[in-house]
This record gives structure tokens, sequence and C-alpha cells, in this order.
């Protein structure tokens, strides 16, 4: 087992100030994220659309990775299987947490909101858009369910190609896409001795709020 005490990374970047920071928080993480494409683009970050999922059922919290497939002033859209785990969860706890892990640009941003499904035109819209394999396996994938074998899984994808051969692949009913409507957008910055800034923007019924928080 290799020694993990002295394993950490002094950072060192431009700071992260309330005088520089957009009222509106989306503003900010549009920004962060084209500077994630951009890092990617340079083969610095892998997957700058990644974020992981955090969802509680019965007071036992989960945590799973998806990608970001939109964002706007509204929250952030994801898409999954409804009755996979993290489905039974928001089903019963129709609340998320969100985290954006760019850590070759030291940064972070955490969010925390209400979970609501998307209006069945927009999961079309976008199932549609998916590489036909990938709408293949969305029928062939009961999500989170216990598999017997590979090869049954590989079988039920068999069926699924034979079941659609030759036509269209339509979306599932039991598949499509959550938006998360933020209450919190936090933003991480690091800094040299762990002073790392925090912004954290705070939603009221006038707008936004923005605090600095204690790294």
């Amino acid at each position: 087992m290799p020694e993990l005490f002295s394993e950490r990374v002094d950072y060192a970047a431009d700071h992260l100030l309330e005088s520089a920071a957009p009222e509106d928080p989306f503003a900010l993480f549009d920004a962060w994220l084209v500077d994630a494409l951009a890092a990617r683009d340079r083969g610095e970050v892998t997957e700058p659309t990644a974020m992981v999922v955090a969802t509680s059922l019965g007071n036992r919290p989960s945590a799973r990775t998806v990608l970001l497939k939109e964002v706007d002033g509204e929250g952030f859209v994801f898409f999954t299987n409804y009755t996979s785990a993290k489905g039974a969860s928001l089903t019963q706890n129709p609340y998320a947490a969100l985290h954006f892990g760019w850590y070759a640009l030291y940064r972070q941003v955490r969010v925390e909101g209400a979970v609501a499904r998307v209006p069945p035109e927009e999961s079309d819209a976008y199932f549609a858009s998916r590489p036909r394999g990938s709408q293949l396996g969305a029928w062939a994938s009961a999500q989170s369910s216990e598999v017997e074998s590979l090869e049954a899984l590989a079988e039920s994808y068999r069926a699924a190609e034979e079941r659609f051969e030759g036509q269209d692949v339509p979306r599932p009913d039991h598949w499509g896409g959550y938006r998360v409507t933020p209450s919190l957008i936090e933003f991480w910055q690091g800094q040299p001795s762990r002073m790392h800034d925090r912004l954290a923007y705070r939603r009221t019924s006038e707008g936004w709020t923005l605090t600095r928080l204690a790294p």
C-alpha cells in the first residue's frame, strides 16, 4: 500500500474574486465549462461534461457519474433509466447534489437542488440524437438490476437489434431526462496552502446572493 500522507498538490491559480463574479451563476458556470472543453482539446481533461450525481434513498446516500447534456437558466439536465437505482432514489426523494471535478484546472463546482423529469418531447429529441447503438442499449439494459452473465446481457442487446431491425429506435417509456433546478451553486478554485477560493451562490425569492466560504 503506498504512503499517502505526503500526497498533495500545492495549487497555484488566479483568485476567484467577488468583484469579477457575474450576478448570474450560470454565466460563470458557462465560462468554466468552456475552459474545461478547451482543456479537453489540449488533452488535459478527459470528460469535461462528467458530473457526479448524489441521491439519497432511505437516508442512504449514493453517487455515480453521468454526463451533463444541457445547462440553461433553469438548471442542469442528464438522461438515464427511470427504473435505475438513481431513478428510484429520485422518485422517493426528488433532490440531488451534483459535482463537477475539473482537477487539471484546479476547479470544482458543487450544485444542490430539486429534481424533476423533463417534458417527454425533450427526452424524445435527445434520444433521437443518440447513436443507434446507445438507443438499443437503452432497451437492452435494465439498468442497476442484477445480470446473470455477460452473455445474457449481450443476448438482450441482440434481441433489441432484431426487434428494431430496419426501423428507427423509439425512446423507451422508462428512459428520459431529469433537470436539477439549483438552490445552491458553489465554485471552488484551488489556491496555495489550502487557502482555496469558494464562492457560493444561493437562490432567493429575489434572485441570487453571493457569499465567500472558508476553505
